[in-house]
């Protein structure tokens, strides 16, 4: 099997310009064609243990574009094509990396319907996976870079998704977003790890994105069962400290944090029951990356 990383960078972006490339990211395979350079490079550095498949069937067709005429040189844009269409609004150039990572996220969210797509990190240890939903701002993407480079398997750093019928959670690993404050938090943390440069401005802030480590790549397609729903919140000065949160309230926070609920119905409903009853549920706060990564260590030892 052909990766990423056999192509030099003029072969990866001649790819790119002309048919495209497959790549399998998980459970999905996405047709990718553009020329915008910044695309072809965040490829290359982030995504060089991932799989090439042969040119025979996509999940998802995707172009990132750059407007001809007088929009090459004035307010240069880039615009995320899926199948022919343009569901969102056109973005700097610039911003063009995160776009693609952005839109990818999307194709999922919007049309992966044979799993329940909640909206958090997902890790995995000994076989047992925990879910961390959380809204922007509660250091959750922080954590999940922490904890994948400290033992933890990354499943995915925005999309846990689980498999209707089951309590299997399927992996989609792909680089970790990392906004404002935490880009450098995690240059000091991990030292020598693999970022893409910081795109500044967009709406999400500053952004930069890490790559996964390759065993989590590897182990794609590797489900894990369920252990933990976790809560975390990053908080000034605060001690590491989980909180134990009722199975009721904690399907409910769930369920309003899932793309996808409410059009899976029945199907949705049963599925999310089954991991709740499969799972321990926790708030978490913490201030101090290494008492965090402490207390997931005692978690998965059951401690």
């Amino acid at each position: 099997m052909t990766h990423v990383s056999a192509l030099s960078s003029a072969q990866l972006r001649r790819r790119l310009a002309g048919e495209g490339i497959w790549l399998r990211t998980g459970p999905f395979v996405t047709r990718l064609r553009t020329r915008i350079a910044s695309v072809a490079d965040g490829l290359g550095l982030l995504y060089g243990d991932y799989p090439l498949e042969s040119p025979e069937f996509a999940d998802f067709h995707l172009e990132m574009r750059a407007p001809g005429g007088v929009r090459r040189v004035w307010h240069p844009q880039v615009r995320f094509v899926y199948d022919g269409h343009q569901p969102f609004r056109p973005l700097p150039l610039n911003h063009a990396f995160p776009a693609f990572e952005w839109g990818m996220n999307w194709c999922v969210a919007a049309h992966a319907l044979g799993w329940l797509v909640i909206h958090a990190a997902v890790i995995e240890r000994n076989g047992r996976a925990a879910i961390l939903p959380a809204p922007p701002g509660s250091g959750k993407s922080t954590l999940c870079a922490a904890l994948v480079h400290r033992g933890w398997r990354l499943l995915s750093d925005e999309l846990a998704m689980v498999r209707l019928g089951s309590t299997d959670i399927v992996p989609n690993p792909r680089p970790v977003s990392l906004k404002n404050a935490s880009i450098g938090i995690m240059q000091d943390y991990l030292p020598g790890c693999v970022m893409s440069p910081p795109v500044r401005d967009t709406d999400k802030g500053t952004v930069a994105h890490l790559k996964p480590p390759p065993d989590a790549v590897a182990r794609a397609l590797e489900p894990a069962a369920p252990g933990w729903v976790v809560y975390p919140r990053w908080q000034a000065g605060a001690e590491a400290a989980l909180t134990p949160v009722p199975r009721p309230r904690s399907f409910m926070r769930v369920a309003e944090n899932a793309f996808n609920y409410s059009r899976l119905g029945v199907h949705g409903f049963d599925t999310l029951a089954g991991l709740m009853d499969a799972s321990d549920s926790y708030e978490f706060t913490y201030s101090r990356l290494d008492d965090a990564v402490a207390v997931f260590e005692r978690l998965a030892e059951g401690a």
